[in-house]
């Protein structure tokens, strides 16, 4: 791998530290983990650094013509800001379901974008959170609640060692088996 680092190459790292920050203190707050931590005290994280870094982080990308990264950035940073911005607002459940669900919609399309697969693994992850998340707030089930921080915290996992993956120049793909190789057939 170049120890050079391309401009889009450094918005994807920047992007990817940002959102693994965020979802590891909204997923940690979600699940109750950590004594007298709640979701809640993730508010200023989302607001600056999933909100504001990651828009900033899609617009750049977009500048740089890569769309993929950008829509996802722009997209994530806009979930991110709007849930900081009204979580002192009151909701119906129902209300904060949906818009739950229709991030989770937002992360279902950015898997299935493409990209490299640990992107692919944050976003999948991120879906199956926030869905499990919406499904809590529509059905009132707190454990659910608490399995979507978790995925939460996984997602975030992904993000941030593909990250510091890319910084340190760590694996971030699975080694493939040659081909012809590997089990025989005996008969």
């Amino acid at each position: 791998m170049d120890k050079d680092v391309s401009a889009g190459s450094t918005t994807t790292i920047v992007g990817r530290l940002a959102l693994g920050i965020t979802l590891l203190a909204f997923g940690l707050g979600s699940t109750g983990a950590i004594d007298g931590v709640t979701a809640a005290d993730a508010v200023t994280v989302a607001q600056y650094v999933g909100g504001v870094t990651l828009f900033v982080a899609g617009l750049l990308a977009l500048r740089d013509r890569d769309t993929g990264t950008g829509t996802a950035f722009a997209a994530l940073g806009a979930l991110w800001f709007t849930w900081a911005v009204s979580a002192d607002n009151q909701v119906t459940a129902n209300a904060a379901g949906l818009f739950l669900f229709l991030f989770a919609l937002v992360a279902l399309s950015l898997t299935f974008a493409g990209g490299d697969l640990l992107g692919q693994g944050t976003y999948g992850l991120l879906f199956v959170s926030l869905l499990l998340m919406a499904i809590a707030r529509f059905a009132d089930g707190e454990a659910l609640g608490e399995a979507g921080g978790w995925f939460a915290v996984a997602a975030g996992a992904v993000a941030w060692y593909a990250a510091t993956a890319a910084l340190a120049h760590w694996p971030t793909a699975l080694p493939r088996r040659a081909a012809g190789r590997g089990v025989t057939a005996t008969g």
